[in-house]
């Protein structure tokens, strides 16, 4: 008899690898099962490129055995033609019998349709297998899909006694750092996994952030700047030009070069921003502050999920960082320094 945890669980390992490049896409690895041993594997490894069941078949050597396996995939194969043509498709042009599916995708496109068309053609389909799991590691593209905007992180650091910065004197500016160097690596992964990062004026004329990838090797998320009065000018290291910048305002929209406008009344600059970022088929949005503007998300409960880091020391007297009600869904020791606290809107 076939585990189908086991190989359910390593279509999840593969397909995690495309997690910086595979948006809008989901994340979806395929196993092909031969008599209790896998013949090929495959993941989606970016936007564009054949899907995990299109290349798990390819790497299979011997395709006579194609007839006698089964197939694993942690998202239910896609039915239309996209960039490639239907997976569920090309599992019924090989003949394989039986599929055994994770979750099922719910976006418009295929909803069901894939399961469909492989039961119309005589494939035994299996679905739910570890679905709870299936789904966390889509949670980006499911969301974007069910709520019509992309996946929102909130993440900021504070000191033990709750601050997220210090009391600084008058046009004091630069950064100051709770958390060390390693844990910076952390967060500067997370930025290379999100299609796009989003700060407050405050936030841009105090710290100066360049809010790009610069720790570790991976894609540089797209910039949101919330910026009603467009006070922040061109001084700033955002403005570099390196990726696509979004400066949400109450006066213009235009677009400059690697500079897009979007205006809005400012009762309605978080809505404006889901909406142009759902239009640009951005799945994900990492906020990183500053306290207001983490709190104007929190307070429309705009947000999936809260990443918080603490450090060791404590501050004393500054800005106090927003307090949560939700109960932690996780929390690890980053390092020896730091502790990071997850929490999941649900």
């Amino acid at each position: 008899m076939l585990n189908h945890i086991k190989y359910m669980n390593r279509c999840l390992v593969i397909a995690e690898k495309a997690l910086p490049y595979v948006a809008p896409n989901p994340m979806v690895g395929c196993v092909i099962v031969h008599n209790n041993k896998i013949i090929g594997e495959g993941f989606h490894p970016r936007y564009g490129d054949n899907h995990a069941e299109v290349i798990a078949i390819n790497n299979v050597k011997d395709h006579s055995l194609l007839r006698n396996s089964t197939l694993y995939v942690n998202l239910e194969p896609c039915a239309h033609h996209g960039n490639t043509p239907p997976c569920c498709e090309f599992i019924t042009k090989h003949n394989i019998p039986k599929v055994i599916i994770g979750s099922k995708d719910t976006s418009s496109k295929v909803n069901g349709k894939g399961i469909k068309h492989l039961k119309e053609n005589g494939v035994e389909i299996i679905s739910g297998v570890l679905e709870e799991k299936c789904n966390w590691i889509n949670r980006r593209f499911i969301t974007f899909h069910q709520k019509k905007r992309p996946y929102i992180i909130l993440k900021w650091a504070q000191s033990k006694d709750g601050f997220i910065d210090k009391k600084r004197n008058l046009n004091e500016k630069g950064v100051y750092w709770i958390t060390n160097k390693k844990t910076k690596q952390v967060v500067h992964k997370w930025r290379s996994e999100e299609s796009a990062i989003l700060v407050g004026r405050k936030t841009i004329e105090t710290d100066n952030p360049t809010l790009n990838v610069r720790e570790i090797t991976g894609p540089n998320p797209i910039k949101v700047i919330i910026d009603p009065q467009l006070k922040v000018n061109a001084q700033y290291n955002v403005f570099n030009g390196n990726t696509k910048t979004i400066i949400a305002n109450s006066i213009i929209e235009k677009t400059h070069e690697n500079l897009i406008y979007i205006k809005s009344h400012s009762n309605e600059i978080l809505k404006k921003i889901n909406n142009f970022l759902y239009d640009q088929n951005i799945t994900s949005l990492i906020v990183e502050g500053g306290a207001f503007t983490l709190r104007s998300y929190m307070k429309k409960s705009l947000w999936d999920e809260c990443r918080i880091i603490s450090g060791k020391s404590n501050i004393i007297e500054g800005t106090l960082a927003p307090t949560i009600d939700k109960k932690p869904f996780n929390e690890i020791q980053l390092n020896k320094y730091d502790l990071l606290t997850t929490y999941i809107n649900a």
